[in-house]
């Protein structure tokens, strides 16, 4: 634990002593004095404090007569029923905070909230401590919609100033900015406020001012579950905003720009990729939000069935953002692992595919006459690859053709005789075109092999119908970007023509002209080779015994003699 940080135990009264600060507050306990997350207090009796413009910590400044307190702690809190514990390691709590002026209990967050209100209530009977607890339910519940409500209207402002103070300066400025480098930087982000937009105005009318616990939030959460969607394209595209904000940064006019921007619209000290970070945590913290809610609604409630649903949702929509961006990452891997092939003809598999779904080895039967071929084969969603290995080095693939997956059925074979090919199979199934007559009888090693095939098949037909349902796919530019990087890789490593064995290289042969004589010809095609002292020295050696040499009875005979350290060369007979 920090050193400015206070420690503290759960039902411990804390004196707060500054809180101008969204998350961390400056307090007191008996032990001493430092910063302690917001969020670990829960307040009593007050609802919220007017939302303050986020910014880091900042220390209360000490006058003469020492830190002056404005708020002093409710000194019934119940006595501390667990450990002292650092930090780091508590639970997080959606925040509950109190106005300066108000004379209200802070005290740390504990599991269940409804065992301090019967604590309390002490003799007042089981019915008065039920109605104390739903009091105190209601409450919160009562905290965590104006939270909902006041955090979001923040980040309404929040999007305008990025929209207003920022993109339009930038497109007074086309000698500065292009449209291509203004969509790089802020993304879909326009698009994303006037979704949020249409939100709040909803969440305000489902808000019921009179009894803040009875408004009926889940709804308005359900309704708009598929505008949320586009933050995906945002959060994909964050990074490559981060990486151009870099770029320009380094020039000290693109400095002063974005801070005269910042200045016009009198936005807080923040630096525009800290703006721009915004809507990447504020979607993720939509299902804490709901939790939250739902936490504090009963079941009788009639809004507890949409909320749960509207935590679900959301809940699935941060995982499809995730899982998309996971996606995305991967094309790079996937262009990088094409150009690894040898010999790739066709079009390029981001064309048509973006993920690697299994790959394996089988054996590959192909008709007339029943041939068996040893290939790598590499299912990806919509196309199946099908490579051979190099003789010599293993590592090395070149490309044997595809097989589109659309439109084909994959067939489980039994063990026994083909009717087709007349050859007993094994662990064999067939992909077939019932269209076009496409047939692929395809063997794994063992039975397990074959099932995971199986089920990779099945898995690739869900993933392209999930696609198609959510929309997913890669732009051209992803593409050409990807396949950029990978060839640039690629040529940093070695150069493609070396990777291939010597065996397979074409021999490149001089080219003479025809007017050279034919004896000079064979003159250059001569090599020109040192005498050789091998046999010489060999002879030194060992004795051979007798054997002959034959050059087509031209020439004559090489005859080494049985016992002898020299060779003779005779005469032909």
């Amino acid at each position: 634990m920090d050193d400015q940080e206070l420690g503290f135990k759960a039902g411990e009264v804390i004196e707060v002593m500054d809180a101008t600060n969204r998350e961390w507050w400056w307090g007191r306990v008996a032990d001493g004095e430092g910063w302690f997350p917001a969020n670990f207090v829960r307040n009593q009796h007050q609802p919220l404090l007017p939302p303050c413009l986020p910014g880091g910590p900042q220390k209360p400044e000490r006058n003469g007569s020492g830190m002056k307190p404005f708020l002093v702690m409710d000194q019934r809190a119940i006595k501390a029923t667990s450990q002292s514990s650092p930090l780091s390691s508590w639970p997080i709590e959606s925040p509950v905070r109190t106005g300066r002026d108000s004379e209200t209990t802070l005290r740390v967050n504990q599991d269940e909230p409804e065992d301090y209100e019967a604590l309390q209530a002490g003799d007042g009977g089981a019915e008065g401590g039920g109605a104390k607890a739903q009091s105190s339910r209601d409450q919160m519940r009562t905290n965590v919609i104006n939270e909902i409500l006041s955090t979001e209207q923040d980040y309404i402002k929040h999007l305008r100033d990025i929209c207003e103070g920022y993109i339009r300066q930038c497109r007074k400025r086309a000698d500065m900015f292009s449209e291509e480098q203004l969509h790089t930087i802020f993304g879909n982000i326009e698009d994303i406020y006037r979704c949020q937009k249409a939100f709040v105005k909803a969440l305000e009318q489902k808000f019921n001012r009179e009894q803040p616990h009875l408004s009926e939030l889940g709804a308005c959460f359900l309704e708009h579950q598929a505008n949320f969607q586009i933050y995906s394209e945002y959060c994909n595209n964050h990074p490559n905003a981060c990486v151009e904000l870099s770029r320009l940064t380094k020039l000290s006019k693109y400095v002063y720009f974005f801070e005269a921007c910042r200045l016009l619209q009198k936005m807080i000290d923040i630096s525009l990729d800290g703006f721009l970070l915004t809507p990447v945590q504020k979607i993720c913290k939509y299902p804490l939000q709901l939790a939250e809610l739902l936490k504090y609604t009963h079941p009788q409630h009639r809004d507890f069935k949409d909320v749960e649903a509207a935590l679900y949702a959301m809940k699935n929509v941060a995982q499809l953002i995730n899982e998309r961006k996971r996606r995305l990452e991967n094309i790079d891997k996937i262009a990088q692992w094409q150009s690894s092939i040898e010999d790739w003809e066709g079009e390029d598999l981001l064309v048509r595919s973006s993920e690697l779904i299994y790959s394996g080895e089988l054996t590959r039967v192909t008709q007339p006459q029943a041939r068996s071929q040893q290939r790598m084969f590499f299912l990806f969603d919509h196309q199946l690859i099908y490579c051979k290995k190099d003789l010599l080095r293993r590592d090395v693939l070149y490309y044997k053709g595809r097989v589109d997956m659309d439109g084909l059925e994959v067939v489980d074979l039994e063990d026994g005789k083909d009717r087709d090919l007349h050859m007993s199979i094994k662990n064999a199934f067939r992909l077939y075109g019932g269209t076009t007559g496409e047939s692929h009888l395809l063997c794994a090693r063992k039975t397990e092999q074959k099932q995971r095939w199986l089920k990779a098949f099945a898995k690739e037909r869900e993933q392209v119908r999930l696609d198609q349902e959510t929309g997913f796919s890669i732009t051209e530019l992803q593409r050409k970007q990807a396949m950029l990087n990978a060839s640039k890789q690629q040529v940093a490593r070695k150069p493609k023509a070396f990777s291939r064995p010597y065996y397979l290289t074409r021999q490149k042969h001089p080219a003479l002209t025809a007017s050279l004589p034919q004896q000079q010809v064979l003159v250059l095609a001569e090599p020109k080779r040192k005498p050789s002292t091998f046999w010489h020295s060999i002879s030194r050696l060992a004795p051979f015994r007798k054997f002959c040499f034959s050059n087509n009875g031209e020439k004559g005979l090489l005859v080494i003699q049985e016992d002898c350290l020299t060779l003779n060369e005779c005469e032909k007979p």
